[in-house]
């Protein structure tokens, strides 16, 4: 089976390409076989309110692209000065493969690959700002 494969818990959402899916109440997979088709799992889905940090801000605009509520071209432009921004602030080997690797995904036109590897800064984020008020 080739292309994305999803596993979804019981009542689980998921939006592909603009369309919100709910799962039944069991356990199910499903195969999503276009390439290149915008998927978003809703529990990762960040609310515009929670955008309220660099890297927030930088993960809610790879899902308004996921989302299809970003125009493609200015919403990459967008991510990448984001992801740009956010290299200059974390320095550490592990981030900056991680923001490489977002970089390269927004590049080739992968949103949610970018996604995925912004959110594993969020924690360090947090911590940098609690540092910070103290």
């Amino acid at each position: 089976m080739s292309g994305l494969v999803l596993k979804l818990a019981p009542n689980e959402r998921v939006l592909i390409n603009g369309a919100v899916i709910e799962n039944g109440d069991r356990r199910s997979k499903i195969a999503i076989r276009t390439p290149n088709a915008n998927v978003l799992r809703l529990k990762d889905a960040i609310h515009p309110d929670r955008a309220n940090t660099p890297v927030a801000r930088a993960c809610y605009i790879a899902q308004l692209i996921l989302s299809g509520d970003a125009e493609a071209d200015e919403g990459k432009r967008q991510l990448l000065l984001a992801i740009a921004q956010l290299a200059l602030v974390f320095e550490d080997e592990a981030s900056q493969t991680a923001l490489r690797e977002a970089r390269a995904s927004v590049e080739e036109g992968a949103a949610y690959p970018a996604l995925r590897r912004l959110r594993e800064l969020l924690p360090q984020e947090e911590q940098l700002i609690q540092a910070r008020r103290q």
